[in-house]
């Protein structure tokens, strides 16, 4: 690991502070898996068989009483307890056929930022059957398909499930945090710099990287900068012209310009990775692969930042520990999607249900691309981090939320950079945050 000394002539030598970093990307990479023609429906069956373990063990202390059936069987009037996963019927939910229907539709087809509606409803499903839930308890509007949950209610003659309670998994068991010190160290997210596009300013993020280097500021600017231990690119990092995306063989100046902003956010991060560690993640815009979770960005995309032991390319989702401090992200699609299909108050409410779902992305594989794996499912969170920070969003927020066995875990929402000129940087001592917004001033 480089340690970077910011130097200044007239205070002396600030020695960069160092962490103790440990990856833990190695669930999230396909590594030798091939597509064998596999179908999805095993990563469901996975994912059943995983949360209805856990949620069985958490049984005894919720309704003991109560005994616990398959759908197929359930018996009219008869209270249980039910454990399968949802799947939610929505009218607005976009089609392969639309495309084929448009013209004949006398409906108009869903705008594409939110396909909820007042018609939906949910299913529970097992291996046994399905059955369709009622009640006000359980809203549609709330829940998405691909959630394991477990239900307390009775068949009615109707033969629908009227649901009078609901347990959901909760926050996994927390690592032990690390003693608070009297240490500031910091790391700082960054998302959507979009280098190549119509919004990126060069500068702006040239004066970022000169102030978290230390080459800008006074005495305490330059002391802070010698207190951050780490950088997050949380995806979108690049944007190609879509033009050029067209299917057709490029001639050498189409080449060049797809290559162009590759170059430049290469040179960019050689200047950060000279002298901090770096994670840098892909994103929906970026060149890897679409589906979740995406791999690692190519070291040869960055022949001159990837020089440097302090670079790291990173897989999405990313999760990581810095002095025993657990960090888990997302590049966005997942909470984006989780958008199109629920609703909620804010992004972080997204967020903090992903987190007592236990899991990191239930809309795959349904309306969210994810590799189609057989024996696992790699988004599951087996273990509570205490910073959870998704990136692309559209403004900055963050909030701290509790378990019910002591669990605090910081959410933060990364706004992206080329358009808002934000980044948001983490104090580890306490897990405060705070914003460094490039023409402008830190905003506690």
């Amino acid at each position: 690991m480089v340690a970077m000394e910011v130097d200044s002539e007239s205070y002396g030598i600030l020695q960069r502070k160092q962490s103790i970093y440990k990856s833990l990307d190695e669930s999230f990479q396909i590594q030798k898996l091939m597509y064998r023609g596999q179908q999805y429906s095993q990563i469901y069956f996975a994912r059943l068989h995983l949360m209805r373990t856990l949620l069985y063990s958490l049984l005894p202390n919720w309704k003991p009483h109560l005994p616990v059936c398959t759908v197929l069987g359930l018996e009219e009037g008869k209270e249980c307890i039910i454990v399968g996963t949802l799947y939610k019927h929505m009218k607005l939910k976009p089609s392969v056929l639309d495309e084929y229907s448009k013209g004949r539709s006398a409906t108009p087809l869903a705008q594409n930022h939110n396909f909820v509606h007042s018609d939906d409803y949910l299913v529970l499903e097992d291996e046994s059957g399905r059955v369709k839930l009622s009640g006000s308890l359980l809203l549609p509007s709330t829940y998405v398909t691909g959630l394991v949950v477990a239900l307390h209610g009775k068949e009615t003659t109707a033969g629908d499930f009227l649901v009078v309670d609901v347990l959901e998994a909760d926050l996994a068991q927390q690592i032990e945090q690390p003693l608070q010190s009297d240490e500031d160290k910091y790391v700082v997210f960054i998302s959507g710099l979009s280098v190549g596009s119509s919004t990126s300013n060069p500068l702006q993020f040239q004066l970022l990287i000169d102030h978290i280097t230390g080459h800008l500021g006074d005495e305490k600017d330059q002391n802070i900068a010698s207190q951050i231990v780490q950088v997050v690119i949380a995806g979108n990092s690049v944007e190609v012209p879509s033009g050029l995306l067209n299917g057709q063989n490029l001639g050498s100046k189409d080449q060049s310009k797809l290559s162009e902003p590759i170059k430049e956010l290469d040179i960019l991060l050689t200047q950060i990775a000279a002298g901090i560690p770096l994670d840098i993640m892909p994103g929906p815009g970026d060149p890897a692969n679409f589906a979740m979770p995406q791999q690692p960005l190519h070291r040869c995309l960055f022949p001159g930042s990837s020089t440097y032991n302090t670079f790291r390319s990173c897989t999405n989702p990313h999760c990581f520990e810095l002095d025993n401090l657990r960090f888990l992200g997302t590049s966005g699609q997942n909470i984006d999607d989780l958008g199109k299909y629920s609703e909620a108050k804010d992004k972080l409410e997204f967020m903090e249900r992903t987190l007592r779902w236990r899991h990191l992305a239930p809309t795959a594989p349904n309306t969210l691309g994810c590799y189609p794996y057989t024996d696992r499912d790699p988004f599951f969170v087996e273990s509570c981090p205490h910073v959870y920070f998704v990136g692309n969003q559209d403004k900055y927020e963050t909030r701290l939320i509790k378990g019910p066995e002591g669990q605090a875990v910081r959410l933060i929402c990364i706004p992206r950079f080329a358009e808002t000129g934000v980044a948001v940087v983490l104090n580890m001592r306490n897990l405060e945050c705070y914003t460094l917004s490039i023409g402008g001033q830190i905003n506690l």
